[in-house]
């Protein structure tokens, strides 16, 4: 089963506008849920398709999901914002279901080459001595008109989207939360449950990686195009 929204220890209570549509959910009111259907159907299936093998069985994840939610309506204290709960359910269930589709395929086919301790950015950019120790020794090259270009014709989103979906399963996880659905840093460490110290390490990596995989598209003579 995929309903095991857990709920995460957080220092704010849900605002007195969230508290009222919980109320209106718990009273069944198909209005209120369906405004929350609009307004995260699409982030969930994003989410959920950096686990599974297609769009449609993303889907399928986001349906369980929120089952998985109005079923656990009854156990749920208001102690986090309806979207981290809700997140934290789809992070379940597709957790879930990727682990199923692990099931059916070959042995050695369930593990992640991606996912190893190399040095996501080379580390002669950064600097190795003095009080700027591990800050960049020269800044990121700069997009400039050619990104802005890009970026208009979807190409750099694009480009920006494939290194998403290559990184490694955590930091995938950490910077999807961060930089596309816009939580906040606690928030994405209630939803994955990670320490606070866990997520910064997997989101600097994970930015880091993108940043340099779009870099080397926008100036081939960096080499080594991703």
């Amino acid at each position: 089963m995929c309903d095991r929204a857990v709920q995460e220890p957080v220092t704010q209570q849900a605002s007195d506008a969230e508290a009222g549509w919980l109320e209106a959910l718990r009273q069944g009111d198909e209005a209120v849920f369906g405004k929350l259907v609009d307004a995260h159907h699409r982030s969930l299936v994003r989410l959920a398709s950096h686990y599974v093998a297609s769009v449609a069985v993303a889907e399928e994840v986001a349906q369980e999901t929120w089952i998985a939610f109005v079923q656990s309506l009854p156990r749920f204290e208001g102690r986090a914002r309806l979207k981290t709960w809700l997140f934290h359910t789809l992070i379940n269930c597709a957790r879930n279901r990727k682990r199923k589709e692990i099931r059916s395929v070959p042995f050695s086919a369930a593990f992640d080459p991606g996912e190893t301790a190399a040095a996501s950015v080379e580390p002669e950019r950064f600097r190795t001595e003095g009080p700027w120790q591990g800050h960049w020794a020269v800044a990121p090259r700069s997009f400039g008109t050619d990104g802005e270009r890009s970026l208009l014709q979807g190409e750099l989103r694009s480009r920006i989207q494939h290194a998403v979906e290559n990184l490694p399963p955590a930091q995938r996880e950490v910077i999807t939360l961060r930089d596309l659905e816009g939580l906040s840093a606690e928030e994405a460490c209630n939803v994955l449950g990670v320490s606070e110290a866990n997520q910064r390490v997997l989101l600097h990596r994970a930015r880091s990686r993108v940043r340099t995989a779009v870099e080397r598209y926008l100036h081939p003579e960096l080499g080594g195009a991703a």
